[in-house]
Protein backbone atom coordinates (compact mmCIF):
# COMPACT_ATOMS: atom_id res chain seq x y z
CA UNK A 1 0.00 0.00 0.00
CA UNK A 2 0.93 3.80 -0.38
CA UNK A 3 1.25 5.46 2.52
CA UNK A 4 2.94 7.67 4.34
CA UNK A 5 3.07 6.91 8.48
CA UNK A 6 1.08 9.15 10.29
CA UNK A 7 -0.94 10.46 7.34
CA UNK A 8 -4.18 9.94 5.96
CA UNK A 9 -4.26 9.24 2.39
CA UNK A 10 -7.30 11.44 1.65
CA UNK A 11 -8.82 14.07 3.80
CA UNK A 12 -12.56 14.19 4.00
CA UNK A 13 -14.63 17.52 5.15
CA UNK A 14 -16.83 17.25 7.79
CA UNK A 15 -19.81 18.03 4.66
CA UNK A 16 -18.34 15.11 2.94
CA UNK A 17 -18.31 12.91 5.95
CA UNK A 18 -21.92 13.76 6.88
CA UNK A 19 -23.27 12.84 3.52
CA UNK A 20 -20.94 9.64 3.66
CA UNK A 21 -22.18 8.29 6.99
CA UNK A 22 -26.00 9.23 6.16
CA UNK A 23 -25.67 7.30 2.80
CA UNK A 24 -23.82 4.17 4.19
CA UNK A 25 -26.73 4.00 7.31
CA UNK A 26 -29.61 4.33 4.72
CA UNK A 27 -27.95 1.82 2.43
CA UNK A 28 -26.51 -0.71 4.79
CA UNK A 29 -23.20 -0.36 3.24
CA UNK A 30 -19.49 -0.72 4.45
CA UNK A 31 -18.58 2.52 3.54
CA UNK A 32 -17.99 4.56 -0.40
CA UNK A 33 -14.67 2.67 -2.10
CA UNK A 34 -12.72 5.63 -4.32
CA UNK A 35 -10.77 4.62 -7.19
CA UNK A 36 -9.36 5.64 -10.80
CA UNK A 37 -10.36 4.05 -14.23
CA UNK A 38 -8.81 4.94 -17.89
CA UNK A 39 -11.61 7.16 -19.77
CA UNK A 40 -12.82 10.61 -20.35
CA UNK A 41 -11.14 13.02 -22.34
CA UNK A 42 -8.56 14.03 -20.36
CA UNK A 43 -7.64 10.60 -19.89
CA UNK A 44 -8.64 8.86 -16.25
CA UNK A 45 -11.93 9.28 -14.18
CA UNK A 46 -12.96 8.95 -10.46
CA UNK A 47 -14.87 5.86 -9.49
CA UNK A 48 -17.33 5.57 -6.08
CA UNK A 49 -19.11 3.03 -5.19
CA UNK A 50 -21.14 1.64 -1.86
CA UNK A 51 -19.51 -1.51 -0.76
CA UNK A 52 -20.80 -4.37 1.31
CA UNK A 53 -17.54 -5.61 2.49
CA UNK A 54 -13.97 -3.98 2.69
CA UNK A 55 -11.01 -5.35 0.99
CA UNK A 56 -8.12 -5.85 3.04
CA UNK A 57 -6.04 -4.65 -0.20
CA UNK A 58 -7.91 -1.20 0.53
CA UNK A 59 -6.99 1.99 2.08
CA UNK A 60 -9.01 2.61 4.60
CA UNK A 61 -10.31 6.33 6.24
CA UNK A 62 -12.43 6.97 9.02
CA UNK A 63 -14.02 10.13 10.16
CA UNK A 64 -17.09 10.82 12.39
CA UNK A 65 -19.15 7.59 11.26
CA UNK A 66 -18.07 7.76 7.47
CA UNK A 67 -15.36 4.93 6.17
CA UNK A 68 -13.98 5.54 2.84
CA UNK A 69 -11.84 2.98 0.72
CA UNK A 70 -9.24 3.50 -1.46
CA UNK A 71 -9.07 0.61 -4.09
CA UNK A 72 -5.61 -0.81 -4.34
CA UNK A 73 -4.26 0.32 -7.95
CA UNK A 74 -5.57 3.79 -7.00
CA UNK A 75 -3.53 4.82 -3.97
CA UNK A 76 -0.76 6.74 -5.56
CA UNK A 77 -2.92 8.91 -7.43
CA UNK A 78 -5.36 9.65 -4.33
CA UNK A 79 -2.73 10.25 -2.16
CA UNK A 80 -3.53 13.88 -0.49
CA UNK A 81 -6.65 14.34 -1.73
CA UNK A 82 -9.48 16.26 -0.04
CA UNK A 83 -13.49 15.04 -0.48
CA UNK A 84 -15.85 17.22 0.36
CA UNK A 85 -19.52 17.69 -0.97
CA UNK A 86 -20.94 20.94 -2.32
CA UNK A 87 -24.56 21.84 -2.65
CA UNK A 88 -25.34 24.55 -5.41
CA UNK A 89 -28.64 25.83 -7.22
CA UNK A 90 -28.20 23.52 -9.88
CA UNK A 91 -26.36 20.31 -8.59
CA UNK A 92 -24.74 18.35 -5.41
CA UNK A 93 -22.17 15.90 -5.28
CA UNK A 94 -18.39 14.69 -4.13
CA UNK A 95 -15.95 16.51 -4.87
CA UNK A 96 -12.08 15.83 -5.02
CA UNK A 97 -9.70 18.36 -4.54
CA UNK A 98 -6.27 16.54 -5.65
CA UNK A 99 -3.35 17.81 -6.12
CA UNK A 100 -1.61 14.89 -8.33
CA UNK A 101 -4.05 16.42 -10.85
CA UNK A 102 -2.13 18.10 -13.52
CA UNK A 103 -5.28 18.29 -16.44
CA UNK A 104 -9.07 18.38 -16.67
CA UNK A 105 -11.62 18.44 -18.89
CA UNK A 106 -13.64 20.99 -19.46
CA UNK A 107 -16.79 19.47 -18.08
CA UNK A 108 -14.74 18.00 -15.09
CA UNK A 109 -15.96 14.67 -15.37
CA UNK A 110 -12.04 13.65 -16.56
CA UNK A 111 -8.88 14.90 -15.38
CA UNK A 112 -4.97 14.31 -16.10
CA UNK A 113 -2.95 13.03 -13.79
CA UNK A 114 1.42 13.80 -13.56
CA UNK A 115 3.10 11.53 -15.50
CA UNK A 116 5.72 10.33 -13.35
CA UNK A 117 2.53 8.79 -11.53
CA UNK A 118 1.89 6.99 -14.37
CA UNK A 119 5.70 6.19 -15.88
CA UNK A 120 6.72 2.62 -15.35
Amino acid sequence: MFSIPGKQAVTITDRAATQIAKLMSRDGTQGLRIGVKKGGCAGMEYTMDYVSEVDPMDEVVEQDGARVMIAPMAQMFLFGTEIDYEVSLLESGFKFRNPNVVDACGCGESIKFDESLTAK
